[in-house]
């Protein structure tokens, strides 16, 4: 066999391969363009990237709002931390000659255990009312058994944030 033959040969067997390729990549073609059209259907006929800019332009609305939420909210944390949130009662009986538990301790705190406690005294003869301060479950004032329980009492299950 001459040379010519056999480089037609190698030439047709080229050619061959190439055209079986290009049937299998069309086939292939025609299979995603199939998925793809279904996709698009799926979607109800929009554009696959028009959907994404679309939830990115969302998320990105997301975001600035709960950017604008975290800035309004810091500052009620801080005043809702400061406000009274534990109140506690106690009624007694401060002499044995008055009949009913007259008398009482009453204690308002805020998380950090500020605030203040207020006691009256009732007699038969007369009421006094007094009002210390608290910082920290203390006082700087001397407090009554009944004061400390109060404040006690209000401090339990306290919930720091």
């Amino acid at each position: 066999m001459p040379l010519y033959w056999w480089i037609v040969s190698v030439l047709a067997f080229l050619v061959l391969i190439v055209f079986i390729l290009s049937i299998a990549l069309y086939r292939r073609m025609k299979r995603f363009e199939g998925s793809y059209i279904s996709l698009q259907k799926f979607m109800n006929g929009k554009q696959i990237d028009e959907l994404l800019n679309e939830y990115v332009h969302k998320v990105d609305e997301i975001e600035k709002n709960v950017d604008k939420c975290n800035q309004r909210l810091t500052p009620i944390e801080l005043k809702l931390r400061a406000s009274i949130d534990r109140a506690e009662l106690l009624r007694f009986r401060a002499f044995e000659d008055v009949g009913s538990d007259l008398s009482f301790a009453v204690a308002f705190l805020n998380q950090d255990c500020n605030g203040l406690v207020i006691s009256s005294i009732y007699s038969r003869e007369e009421a006094r009312i007094y009002a210390k301060p608290i910082n920290g479950g203390q006082s700087v004032y001397s407090l009554s058994d009944e004061e400390k329980e109060v404040i006690s009492k209000a401090m339990i299950g306290q919930q720091k944030i």
